[in-house]
């Protein structure tokens, strides 16, 4: 997302414009966390950041810029936790399986308050649904690449399907749970841990043919 131009201001201006553009994604995070979209405000931001409304305007426009700013900004951030992530302990085909499946519904369990009320908006708003697909994509990517050294194991003839699908159902898993809770489709207790330990399990057994160690 574009914001003001400050690389012909002298040092000490640029830290300070870094500093209240930073305070501004961190008031606007705060308050879509709180209340929603309904919650933000370029007035509310402004207050909540201690600038003026005039400093939201020229950095970010209107609320519509504003909260594709902070889209973005989340999206970045979710990026690199993703990647962060992605560490396995040991080399070993069901060790990357857990590390690729954990390191995704932990990071979808860390944004979960922000990832709810952008999947919701993105049902009435097409521009928010469209930087959130192609996130979702992009994470797809990162994590099917990730998981690159095992297909030579994938027993079956579209060995890149099998990782698409799996991609495609633990994102729909943390979706439905980001959005729904822990009982919306069943009354047994499940929780991101259990969830993500049966994920691992389903993973390994599809791709691999047997369930983690």
């Amino acid at each position: 997302m574009s914001t003001e131009q400050s690389l012909d201001l002298p040092p000490a201006q640029q830290a300070r414009s870094q500093l209240t553009q930073k305070r501004i994604l961190e008031a606007g995070t705060a308050l879509l966390e709180e209340g929603g979209t309904e919650a933000l405000t370029v007035a509310a931001v402004a207050s909540r950041a201690g600038v003026s409304v005039g400093s939201v305007y020229r950095r970010f426009g209107d609320k519509d810029r504003l909260l594709a700013a902070l889209q973005h900004d989340m999206i970045d951030q979710f990026r690199a936790d993703i990647i962060h992530r992605f560490t396995p302990q040991r080399a070993d085909p069901a060790a990357l399986v857990a590390s690729a499946v954990a390191g995704f519904t932990e990071t979808f369990q860390a944004h979960e308050r922000l990832m709810c009320v952008f999947i919701t908006a993105g049902t009435t708003d097409p521009a928010v649904a469209r930087a959130g697909s192609e996130a979702s994509i992009d994470a797809g990517h990162v994590f099917r690449r990730f998981l690159e050294p095992i297909m030579p194991m994938i027993e079956a003839p579209e060995p890149e399907l099998r990782l698409d699908v799996v991609y495609r159902l633990v994102y729909g898993a943390c979706l439905n749970r980001v959005l729904n809770g822990e009982r919306f489709e069943s009354e047994r207790p499940l929780t991101w841990d259990q969830l993500t330990d049966e994920l691992v399990n389903v993973a390994c057994l599809y791709l691999l043919g047997t369930p983690a160690q």
